[in-house]
């Protein structure tokens, strides 16, 4: 059977025939495979390797359990299991987004029912805009937002690619070390920090601080300010300006006094928390906030490692602050302003925290799997077993879950694309002066680009 072939029974079988979980039952429709292939086939049905789990898989003999050589075997236990840790991600990000923007649509009494993340979250992009359109034109609106910073561990990430490159593959190129794009490690400084410093903890911070502040602040202010707003006296009233006193929520600006966020460092400085950017001595516990640079590893690890990193990120918390003056439908505001501060910090998480990461994964990822089933006409089987029927074989035990990565790959696209989109409705007519550290000016179309690139 020639390449063109086996691949197209391949392809027959993803789309046409329900796999079992035992793998027992195959239909005619595997091409001009003979009757005797698809009965050795059955027979080695019963060995179809355990795919619950990318851990599972790569504690498996693929080469053992399917039949084929033992470089093959080790290209499909990766490729396997970056399909799974991909559709895993996906089904997370999925439910995050489905729990989150169904809130933000019921709130705003725009319906309850969704199918997925998705249609979640453009029911609830097209309902924020309504109601801010019920709030009226001259409202005046101030947004504070602090977007999560998410850093991945660079030891763990190495560890995913040893245990990837287990059992007898060559992984490494020499180097084991696991780098970082220059100017994006966060970690424990102990000597100056230059970029921003998280300090969930509450510290003195030297430069516009994000979050809460426990003395006086200048700056934006999301509750009730006491002290100036706008240099006019204000005695606890919302402020949707410029707040010179205290403030019972989310602040962005100067605080006097501790700082529980981020701190967004003016210059070199002591950071008492997580600095994010430069250290001037070397940073313990360093995680990376940008692209890894991994050592040489197989492109299936990586692209299994990748996703393995993205489910594990750590990121800051998220939080969001609204307050206005002047709203004509005092309640619909403040159905906005519970319903955003409450549920935007995980949209914020998807769409800032792993929007611009996600797509150039999925897309290595679903390019990793698509080359591996088109590998299958070259199929190398263990002696005494026809190609034919190893093929067969492989398309029963592989191609639901091959199939569902795939799927899987288009649907974080989807959700990225649809937060950003809120986001976008939350911006959208607000003056720039008083949407504070919502997302730079091009942030939601570099993530909507980075999909199409």
């Amino acid at each position: 059977m020639n390449r063109k072939t086996l691949v197209g029974a391949f392809i027959a079988v993803v789309e046409t025939v329900p796999l079992l979980t035992n793998c027992a039952t195959v239909k005619k429709s595997a091409g001009d495979v003979t009757e005797k292939a698809v009965g050795v086939a059955i027979g080695l049905a019963g060995k179809c390797p355990d795919l619950s789990t990318p851990e599972s898989i790569l504690a498996l003999n693929f080469a053992q359990d399917l039949g084929v050589s033992h470089e093959e075997g080790v290209k499909l236990r990766a490729s396997t299991a970056a399909a799974v840790q991909l559709k895993d991600l996906a089904d997370r990000v999925d439910a995050a987004l489905k729990l989150r923007c169904g809130n933000i649509a019921k709130d705003l009494g725009a319906g309850t029912d969704f199918k997925d993340g998705h249609a979640a979250c453009e029911v609830a992009a097209k309902a924020i805009t309504n109601t801010k359109a019920k709030i009226g034109a001259n409202a005046k609106l101030a947004v504070v937002m602090e977007t999560p910073k998410c850093a991945a561990d660079m030891q763990g990430y190495r560890n995913c690619a040893v245990m990837c490159g287990s059992s007898g593959l060559n992984l490494f190129g020499g180097s084991t070390s696991v780098g970082c794009e220059p100017g994006k490690l966060a970690g424990k400084c102990d000597a100056k920090c230059e970029g921003a410093c998280d300090v969930e903890a509450g510290a003195r911070c030297d430069g516009t601080c994000s979050g809460s502040c426990d003395a006086a602040i200048r700056g934006t202010c999301s509750g009730k300010c006491t002290g100036k707003c706008d240099d006019k006296n204000s005695r606890g009233a919302a402020c949707a300006g410029t707040c010179d006193g205290k403030c019972d929520g989310t602040v962005q600006g100067a605080c006097k006094g501790n700082c529980g966020g981020e701190c967004k460092i003016k210059a070199s400085g002591k950071c008492e928390g997580t600095c994010m950017g430069k250290c001037s001595a070397e940073f313990k516990e360093p995680k990376c906030t940008g692209e890894m640079k991994p050592p040489y590893m197989r492109a299936e690890c990586k692209a299994y490692c990748d996703a393995e990193m993205l489910a594990n990120l750590e990121c800051t918390q998220a939080r969001v602050g609204i307050t206005a003056t002047g709203v004509a439908d005092a309640k619909a505001f403040e159905a906005l302003k519970m319903t955003l501060e409450k549920n935007l910090p995980t949209v914020l998480k998807v769409s800032v925290g792993l929007g611009e990461r996600m797509p150039k994964m999925a897309k290595n990822a679903k390019a990793i799997i698509q080359g591996t089933i088109s590998s299958f006409g070259d199929i190398h089987p263990i002696a005494g077993v026809h190609g034919a029927t190893i093929s067969v074989h492989i398309t029963m035990c592989l191609a639901d879950t091959y199939k569902g990565a795939i799927a899987a790959a288009a649907g974080l696209q989807a959700n990225v694309i649809a937060s950003a989109g809120v986001l976008e409705s939350v911006r959208g007519s607000l003056p720039r002066s008083n949407a504070r550290d919502l997302l730079s000016d091009n942030q939601c179309l570099n993530v909507v680009r980075a999909f199409v690139r």
